[in-house]
């Protein structure tokens, strides 16, 4: 564990951790707020319209289509007002992992979903996130976790091409750009484009990217009326 969280501080460090951690294996409560913090950008910068031009044409779709999902995944939004990425922790995700039950980090069932329980002003799923860090490793943590403006699980990284899950929620928080990129090698990777450029305001016609973005039980959610309805007033 000790050259596990030496590694981690290094990685922190390198990305302008304040205050700069002592690189000492021990993963103590510095550690902790320093993968929150260094995570955290109040100024990154928007999509400009050149931006969503330009990533239709890539998925050679319309910006309307992508607007939509985006509205659907995270009211539209990337990060919190703390300056955060939005992001859902899952624990049974860990639990597959772990196979252990660890009070608010691991348990066989999905759940225990709350924003800010301790009323520290900083999102739960971020501190769960920064805890199991701590105990099972960045891989594992970061993997089971939600991400940005479309909600894409960590555990996806390796697919959409990022060196690690940690760079690629490090892209994600630089600039609101790279969560249509990371949208976009979703898309690419698991074939959904023509289920994509389907989408308009008919339900029937967003129903298999439904399935194919948010699994099969989608119905359950009623994920592809969502998808229809906001459309709509997507663009």
């Amino acid at each position: 564990m000790g050259e596990r969280t030496r590694g981690l501080q290094r990685w922190l460090n390198l990305r302008g951790c304040k205050p700069a951690l002592t690189e000492d294996g021990v993963p103590g409560p510095a550690t902790r707020s320093g993968i929150i913090e260094t995570f955290r950008n109040t100024a990154a910068p928007a999509a400009t319209p050149a931006d969503l031009i330009q990533l239709a044409a890539r998925l050679n779709c319309t910006v309307r289509q992508i607007l939509a999902v985006a509205k659907v995944e995270s009211a539209g939004g990337g990060w919190d007002d703390q300056g955060l990425l939005k992001c859902l922790y899952e624990r049974h995700y860990l639990w597959r992992r772990v196979k252990m039950a660890v009070p608010f980090l691991s348990n066989p069932s999905p759940g225990g979903y709350t924003v800010d329980a301790d009323k520290d002003g900083i999102n739960d799923s971020w501190e769960k996130v920064a805890d199991a860090t701590l105990r099972f490793g960045a891989g594992f943590a970061f993997e089971c976790a939600s991400w940005g403006k479309f909600q894409i699980m960590g555990a996806h990284w390796k697919s959409l091409g990022y060196p690690t899950v940690l760079d690629m929620v490090w892209a994600m928080s630089r600039s609101e750009a790279a969560h249509y990129d990371a949208f976009a090698r979703f898309i690419e990777a698991n074939g959904l484009t023509k289920a994509l450029q389907a989408i308009n305001g008919d339900p029937e016609n967003s129903r298999a990217f439904a399935k194919g973005y948010n699994g099969s039980g989608y119905a359950k959610y009623v994920y592809h009326l969502k998808i229809a309805a906001a459309w709509k007033t997507a663009g």
